[in-house]
């Protein structure tokens, strides 16, 4: 494990041992990384105001910014409010996203440059394009591509477009432990 991984409010970050967090990723407070995912250089993941869970094998590419939403009420963990942020497995987050208490579901896809905002969620098979803006509280579809800003539906995935996400996420898993490990990608 490298990067720069930070308490908040005595709370540690829980990351897998063969999780890959780049050096230059900071991970803050109440935030657990899943099995063999990789957290990319410059991205940070602040889960200080409420948790951040992302899963297993699941990339967050350099640049993004992950957090979550307070609870005006108080702290999340006595009132139980405000919104986290839940990353499935398999994921795939391109280069400088931004999500924020919103939900990606197993198996989603998210675009580089998009932002996902609070209470939106993505299906899994479901994939925001480069640039899009997920408002507050929309639902991705499985099977379905938005994009624009504000985003909205554009069209049905192809088959390929689905085959294309699993694999991604594959891909990521094999760089981020050759990144951990200092051997060579694929090999």
């Amino acid at each position: 494990m490298s990067g720069t991984i930070l308490p908040f409010n005595g709370i540690w970050p829980k990351i897998a041992d063969d999780a890959f967090i780049a050096e230059t990723a900071v991970v803050i407070g109440d935030v657990e990384i899943g099995p063999e995912s990789s957290i990319w250089y410059g991205c940070v993941v602040r889960g200080d105001v409420n948790p951040i869970r992302i899963g297993a094998r699941t990339n967050i590419q350099d640049g993004t910014i992950i957090h979550v939403n307070h609870d005006p009420a108080g702290d999340y963990r006595e009132t139980g409010g405000g919104m986290p942020t839940h990353i499935g497995d398999d994921i795939t987050v391109g280069h400088m996203a931004l999500l924020h208490a919103c939900t990606v579901e197993s198996g989603g896809f998210i675009g580089m440059r998009s932002v996902v905002m609070d209470g939106a969620v993505v299906e899994g098979n479901a994939m925001v394009a480069a640039g899009a803006l997920v408002t507050p509280g929309k639902r991705v579809r499985s099977g379905e591509l938005w994009g624009g800003s504000p985003a909205r539906r554009m069209r049905e995935l192809t088959s390929s477009e689905i085959e294309y996400i699993p694999y991604s996420a594959r891909n990521y898993a094999k760089l981020g432990a050759a990144h951990r490990t200092g051997t060579k990608a694929g090999a």
